[in-house]
């Protein structure tokens, strides 16, 4: 098939002309490819990692060693996703917010987006050294820009409660889909 702009082009999921290596939060998810669940399972409304999960915690830990602007908060390694908050660090002086202002573009290599395929070439090459082809992630990743503490800890507490909601979660492969049920099956269900 020959490409044809009109059928085959992207539409960014990105905000447009914002700086993505602004200081600031930003709430990540990454999911894994056709939701399978690669790094563990929930028992008992908890986490339990695999070996894959553990890399997958290894490889997000050593971000900060890659991307020495970048330090971590909370974060949650789900069977098929990873929920994260990762901030950027201010080199500069003056007053912190939340809240990154748009600026000038400093390219690829200091954005949450080099962050984020960073952080995907180290859970996938460990992958391929056991199971040569495997494809580890769903294209893209999801962002949320952090506006305010208020919003911080929400997002904080989300990340906490994963595990106990997995029962819900729209990641889950296993949850029924509930937007075609009646006010009675969805009770019936739930």
């Amino acid at each position: 098939m020959n490409y044809d702009p009109e059928k085959h082009h992207r539409r960014s999921i990105r905000l447009g002309g914002y700086d993505y290596s602004q200081a600031g939060f930003y709430f990540v998810t990454i999911c894994t490819q056709n939701q399978k669940c690669l790094f563990g399972h929930i028992a008992d409304k908890e986490m339990v990692l695999n070996d894959a999960g553990r890399t997958a915690e290894k490889c997000w830990n050593n971000i900060p060693k890659h991307f020495p602007r970048v330090k971590l908060d909370k974060r949650i390694i789900m069977p098929n996703h990873i929920h994260g908050i990762l901030s950027i660090m201010d080199t500069g002086v003056g007053a912190k917010n939340l809240s990154p202002l748009q600026s000038r573009p400093y390219g690829t290599s200091k954005t949450i987006g080099s962050v984020v395929r960073g952080f995907k070439i180290g859970v996938t090459k460990w992958f391929r050294s056991r199971n040569p082809g495997t494809h580890v992630w769903q294209r893209n990743y999801y962002e949320h820009i952090v506006h305010n503490e208020i919003e911080l800890n929400q997002i904080r507490k989300y990340i906490l409660n994963n595990p106990i909601q997995w029962e819900l979660d729209r990641e889950n492969p296993d949850v029924v889909r509930t937007k075609n049920l009646s006010p009675l099956q969805y009770k019936i269900l739930y």
